[in-house]
């Protein structure tokens, strides 16, 4: 039964001149003001979340973007701002890039994170894929088994720090700590101070290959899984939420389907779906233009890669639509009654799914953001709150 509603904001700018037709992402560039100003929309996201019963608001680490796309370079740092503006709202890392993170700062800052707000920041983990971001820290993504290699073990350290009083790792790549002199003794283990004050630590974690070692780590540490974004297309879903059971079963652990995992979903509301999609269709192609030469919407070919880049040779070559993505699914456009119905059918599928996040493509202008935001919680939600509130009774 889904109790939880989500949203997410990645950091972008309002995106002008939108779509395929419209300025290539490469040739986007803006002023550091207007960079800057992202960060003050993120304030008004979550003030608006907070004040209408969303559970989690969620924010994504990314760097080195003049064009205005992803612009949140410390979401730790955010989080704990966003915590002091807001009352109930909870924060979610979505996601701490952790090849570009030394892992014990990772988790002292987490950690002090958990403690400042009152366990209020949620933790998130994944791999990064944006060449330019991870391999500028010095870590590698080029070469795909290093860095799941790196990510691998600076997770295994981060839920060290976290879980033990003291503690010692020596991998590939760290030796903690150094067996250096230290007060007249040698040191042999360390303590992270603070550690979370609520543990275990809820962690979340992207889904996107679905690999079955990529479960086994994510069950091994206890971490949930978000599925949606680029994931989601072609039946991806069925198979991840099926997979992502299996691993955990293979620890003893037996989940409902959908348990311990969220679905991602883009929408707007509008009074009929054809006006919705008319709304949203140029933001929608921003977001393949931004994601799909990144690989993450794995259908797409060479040549409609190409055209994202070049509106003249968008106008020519067939291309994701709005339409295709509403009809796979992911995104949910329509009347109120239709998002409803759509979410009513994602749950009865997936019994165990309790947590969904919807939230608006790439460059949306905030007032529209922050218009869907509210019809979402006053024409969507409610309806989910009604049956929960009767099931308790």
């Amino acid at each position: 039964m889904i109790t939880k509603f989500d949203s997410s904001y990645v950091g972008s700018v309002d995106l002008e001149n939108p779509g395929y037709g419209g300025t290539p992402i490469n040739d986007r560039h803006y002023p550091n003001q207007e960079l800057a100003s992202v960060l003050h929309k993120a304030v008004a996201y979550a003030k608006q979340m907070d004040t209408r019963g969303y559970d989690t608001f969620w924010m994504a680490e990314h760097h080195f973007q003049p064009e205005g796309t992803e612009c949140i370079p410390n979401l730790l740092m955010m989080a704990l701002h966003l915590a002091g503006v807001t009352k109930n709202l909870r924060i979610g890392c979505g996601f701490n890039v952790v090849p570009m993170w030394h892992p014990l700062r990772l988790a002292e800052d987490y950690a002090m994170a958990d403690v400042l707000t009152g366990g209020r920041v949620i933790f998130g983990v994944a791999r990064g894929y944006h060449t330019r971001e991870v391999e500028s820290f010095g870590a590698p993504l080029t070469d795909q088994a290093a860095n799941r290699e790196l990510f691998e073990e600076g997770v295994d350290i981060v839920f060290k720090a976290f879980n033990e009083e003291r503690f010692s790792h020596k991998g590939t790549h760290y030796t903690i700590p150094p067996a250096v002199p230290y007060r007249g003794y040698t040191l042999k283990d360390i303590t992270l101070v603070p550690r979370p004050l609520r543990l275990p630590v809820e962690c979340w974690q992207p889904i996107q290959s679905g690999s079955e070692r990529a479960f086994d780590f994510m069950a091994k540490h206890g971490i949930s899984g978000v599925i949606g974004g680029g994931s989601a297309e072609g039946g991806a879903v069925d198979k991840h939420m099926t997979a992502f059971q299996a691993a955990y079963a293979r620890r003893g652990i037996k989940l409902e389907l959908g348990e311990r995992l969220s679905l991602g979903f883009q929408f707007f509301i509008a009074e009929n779906r054809e006006a919705a999609m008319r709304a949203a269709g140029k933001y929608y192609e921003e977001n393949m233009k931004m994601f799909g030469e990144l690989r993450l919407v794995r259908a797409l070919s060479d040549e409609q890669i190409a055209a994202m880049r070049d509106p003249r040779l968008a106008a020519n070559t067939k291309l994701p639509r709005i339409e295709d993505a509403v009809k796979a699914g992911g995104f949910l456009a329509g009347t109120a009654a239709d998002i409803i119905e759509q979410l009513k059918a994602v749950e009865k599928r997936y019994p165990g799914l309790n947590r969904v996040s919807c939230g608006m493509a790439l460059g949306t202008p905030l007032a529209v953001a922050l218009e869907q935001l509210d019809r979402f919680a006053n024409e969507v939600m409610p309806a989910f709150r009604t049956v929960r509130a009767a099931a308790a009774e």
